[in-house]
């Protein structure tokens, strides 16, 4: 029988059970070691990252850089091929749906080290003592260099071209041998027999000599004036060489005569720049 003006409904609610999905979050992967921790600003250097949270990670950085590429071993385990990147210290980061892991320097932090540059070239070997020599240096690791001097004096400028090569302007200084060096974040380059670059001054030249002539059995004192007679070597009367000689100054040297045989013969003074070239004014005449 039904009841005018009643009604009866069926509350669904009463008979659905409703099953609330649960979907349990991967964790955030965390960083507790990595080895090694340290490797060549070039990249290349495969790093075993250790710590937790690992599986499903979609990414391996090293700093803001990512891994050239990485394997998950295991949940506590991935091994990543760092990537070039300049001289720095930088954290490793490992990346999952759960997040990015925290960065702790002490445990997970990885140094890239530059190289000790190498000179193996320079060309060419050799300038004025005035400087401006503009000298190619040939090596490695040159990227990032701060500093290239000739001996203890930097060089004028320097220009880096590549890792392996530098142009460098030599700066003035005395007739000598200069190893070349060039400083990076990865140290200074050791002198070697091939980064040498010797300073040669002027060469020498006679205008005068007094007196002009002597005895066959020499042993005259000969002043000899000129220019460019710092650092002379040697003084020679023709092909013999002086008994001895004095540097005096840039402009005279003294110099006693050997003994030689009747002729004339051109005094000839030798530096680092070279042997002057035979003129009217530097012939000694041997007298019997």
């Amino acid at each position: 029988m039904v009841i005018a003006g009643c009604s009866t409904s069926t509350n669904p609610s009463s008979s659905i059970n409703h099953r609330t999905s649960t979907h349990k979050r991967a964790p955030v992967p965390t960083v507790t070691a990595v080895a090694p921790t340290s490797g060549p600003t070039a990249g290349g250097t495969t790093v075993t990252v250790t710590g937790s949270g690992f599986i499903g990670a979609t990414k391996v950085a090293f700093g803001p850089v990512a891994a050239t590429s990485f394997t998950v071993v295991s949940d506590t385990k991935i091994t990543a091929v760092s990537p070039v990147e300049a001289a720095s210290m930088q954290t490793i980061f490992v990346t999952t749906s759960g997040g990015t892991s925290t960065p702790v320097v002490a445990v997970a932090t990885f140094f890239f080290d530059a190289p000790v540059p190498t000179v193996t070239v320079v060309a060419p070997t050799s300038g004025p003592t005035a400087g401006g020599t503009t000298v190619t240096i040939t090596g490695s690791g040159f990227i990032g260099a701060g500093a290239v001097a000739f001996g203890p004096v930097p060089a004028t400028s320097f220009s880096v071209v590549s890792d392996s090569e530098i142009t460098a302007v030599a700066p003035a200084q005395a007739a000598s041998t200069r190893a070349v060096f060039v400083t990076t974040a990865g140290g200074t380059s050791a002198p070697l027999a091939g980064d040498e670059f010797n300073y040669k001054g002027p060469a020498p030249s006679i205008t005068t000599i007094a007196p002009t002539s002597g005895p066959t059995a020499g042993g005259t004192t000969v002043t000899v004036t000129g220019t460019g007679f710092t650092g002379a070597t040697k003084v020679a009367f023709g092909p013999v060489p002086a008994t001895s000689f004095t540097v005096v100054s840039d402009t005279e040297i003294t110099a006693v005569a050997p003994a030689q045989a009747a002729g004339t013969r051109a005094v000839t003074v030798t530096t680092s720049g070279a042997t002057n070239a035979p003129a009217a004014g530097d012939l000694f005449s041997y007298k019997p």
